[in-house]
């Protein structure tokens, strides 16, 4: 069987009903109408909704700024945020701040942006809150089962406090697709297909049909899950002609392509196929990061995801995550290295959020210095998203992200992960 002869997915309709579904999933549509007394759950709808939240105006004065694209530290700063973007910061006496501003005083402690976690998977308007109140104000998924993330993006659009900023992936492109063949009518007919979403129409099928459900990114798998005792990491369940497929069905809608991967010839695969970014990587070997480095193939190791494994109840899993934790940090450091670009993500999923300021805290203990490591979940992490003139920085006229912290990050990165106040687009969280 193949999908060859199936038309391409249709218009408004299914994309309206499918993404009112997501929504409702997700619980957003009764977020946004708890939060616009007045609005029906039609005006919630994010197929239909397309005006975002204004931002908000505020002053964040008296503390020590730190600019992770040059390493710059300001004592006594201020930052003035209007409608929700940066419109000064700098030291105090050389900033103006407009009269009767709502203010934010973070003296003795130290400011930052809000940070980007590059690799995490919100189904849920609480787990979007909780995830920007642990410091995360825009992130990356890395996809859902039935499109909430592109339900949690508008969210974020409509009502910026209560989400990150977030590049939605939509659905899964992998192999088995299980109960995501009832997300959308549009991939009923791979449910016919007896090996699965493999050939190059499949393969084309899934990624269109993601595109025109308004997902921003696309990922997909080269290896089976570490997460699940009964699967094999290391067992490539794509190869470098269907990755190159995935790949080009992307770049037609001008996408890039996100890949879970774990061995180092699925890695090599992954990478020469052209994807934007390696997700994992345990094993990725010396040649593949050269590769990385020439074509600026983005590396997400996602260590806090390995770390947690060690902690697991399941023997099998706490043995992977005890070996695959080293070999992974090694690789993050000969990347950092090589030149590679990294980004940092927390991979949470199930209903826990961990907070992205972990994320840094293992790169730094990968061996990276501790501005490079908080570079790792700002500067870098937004230029993978394409955000890299909107978030990573508090300059003019990048977003109102903040994160006030107690202590010097430089000296001590943990302090990332026990912010004291998040602000999102100038409005404290």
């Amino acid at each position: 069987m193949c999908v060859e002869s199936t038309p391409p997915p249709p218009g408004r309709l299914t994309r309206r009903g499918v993404l009112a579904g997501a929504a409702a999933l997700a619980g957003t549509s009764a977020v946004l109408a708890a939060n616009a007394p007045g609005a029906s759950a039609a005006s919630a709808d994010p197929a239909t909704a397309h005006r975002p939240g204004r931002g908000g105006d505020l002053v964040v004065e008296g503390g020590t700024l730190l600019d992770p694209a040059t390493g710059e530290v300001t004592e006594n700063a201020v930052v003035v945020i209007t409608g929700g973007v940066v419109r000064a910061a700098g030291r105090r006496g050389d900033v103006r701040v407009p009269a009767g501003s709502a203010v934010l005083r973070a003296h003795g402690r130290w400011v930052l942006p809000g940070l980007i976690d590059a690799h995490i998977h919100l189904n849920t308007a609480a787990e979007a809150r909780d995830a920007v109140r642990k410091g995360a104000t825009s992130a990356r998924s890395g996809s859902t089962n039935f499109y909430q993330d592109i339900a949690v993006r508008e969210l974020a659009r409509q009502a910026p406090e209560q989400a990150p900023r977030l590049r939605a992936a939509g659905i899964f492109v992998t192999p088995d697709l299980g109960d995501t063949i009832l997300a959308d009518p549009d991939l009923a007919p791979l449910a016919r297909l007896r090996d699965g979403v493999r050939s190059p129409e499949a393969l084309r099928r899934v990624v269109e049909v993601n595109l025109a459900r308004g997902a921003d990114t696309v990922k997909t798998r080269v290896n089976e899950r570490a997460g699940l005792p009964e699967q094999d990491p290391l067992a490539q369940v794509y190869d470098h002609e269907q990755l190159s497929a995935i790949v080009a069905a992307a770049r037609r809608g001008g996408k890039g392509v996100l890949c879970h991967s774990y061995s180092e010839k699925g890695c090599h695969d992954a990478v020469t196929a052209g994807i934007r970014s390696l997700e994992h990587g345990a094993f990725v070997g010396e040649r593949t990061l050269h590769e990385m480095r020439r074509r600026g193939t983005y590396f997400t190791p996602t260590l806090t995801a390995i770390a947690g494994l060690a902690e697991s109840a399941d023997p099998v899993l706490a043995e992977r995550g005890r070996a695959y934790l080293p070999v992974l940090k090694r690789a993050v450091l000969a990347a950092h290295e090589l030149g590679v670009p990294l980004a940092a993500g927390t991979d949470s999923s199930g209903g826990t959020v961990d907070p992205i300021g972990r994320e840094v805290e293992l790169m730094r203990s990968a061996g990276l210095s501790a501005l490079d490591a908080i570079r790792t979940a700002t500067t870098g992490a937004a230029k993978l998203l394409g955000l890299g003139s909107t978030a990573g920085r508090l300059a003019r006229g990048f977003a109102g992200d903040v994160l006030v912290v107690d202590g010097d990050p430089l000296a001590d990165v943990t302090v990332l992960a026990r912010p004291v106040h998040v602000v999102r687009s100038g409005l404290p969280v």
